[in-house]
């Protein structure tokens, strides 16, 4: 679902689409784009095809917004990226502007209550990425790498170490419609870059 209709079946406007494009569009981003947005909201739209309008249109809004502000500092910019949001949901009822808010903070950690159709669609889209062709996954961890530029290169190898660490501890996706889609290539696209950056240790941990 597109921004202008989803935030429109919530009573709100479109006019801070263009404010939304430019963040999107900001030097320093090389895979949270625009077009990781609008990866997120078609499949999140996918996840939620069971799911009435009004939920539909949450997630879509959720999706387009949630790394709206991206500078590379996790935690703080998924809580910058909700308070954008309800800055810009102008019109839209409170109590969806707070579900648009809990979604995108869900995506800081990745966790939400099992039972929260809402939550798996935007989560599992997310992650989505990860389950795409080796060479799709490759250039989107080096638009990651990129983008963590600012920090050295030890410090960026092990942080990304343990992220891809933790990913392969616990299950990928939530729904099952996820899993057979995704999750098996999933597995195999973060084996082979935690091998990598393993490789790149100089103390041969």
């Amino acid at each position: 679902m597109e921004w202008p209709e989803a935030v429109a079946s919530l009573g709100g406007t479109s006019d801070a689409w263009p404010r939304l494009r430019a963040r999107y569009a900001e030097p320093h981003r090389r895979y949270h784009t625009l077009t990781h947005a609008a990866a997120v909201a078609r499949d999140s739209a996918w996840l939620a095809e069971g799911l009435g309008d009004t939920d539909r249109a949450i997630v879509a809004v959720a999706a387009w917004t949630h790394d709206v502000v991206y500078d590379a500092k996790p935690g703080e910019d998924e809580r910058a990226s909700a308070a954008w949001a309800r800055d810009a949901l102008e019109g839209v009822a409170e109590a969806h502007v707070e579900r648009i808010e809990g979604l995108i903070l869900a995506t800081i950690g990745h966790d939400a209550p099992p039972d929260d159709p809402l939550a798996t669609a935007l989560l599992d889209a997310d992650l989505a990425v990860l389950g795409a062709p080796p060479d799709q996954y490759a250039a989107y961890a080096d638009g990651v790498h990129q983008e963590y530029a600012k920090y050295p290169d030890e410090v960026w190898r092990e942080g990304r170490i343990a992220v891809l660490e933790r990913l392969l501890s616990r299950p990928l996706y939530r729904s099952e419609a996820a899993r057979t889609r995704w999750a098996s290539a999933a597995g195999s696209n973060l084996t082979t870059e935690l091998t990598h950056w393993r490789g790149e240790r100089t103390d041969h941990r």
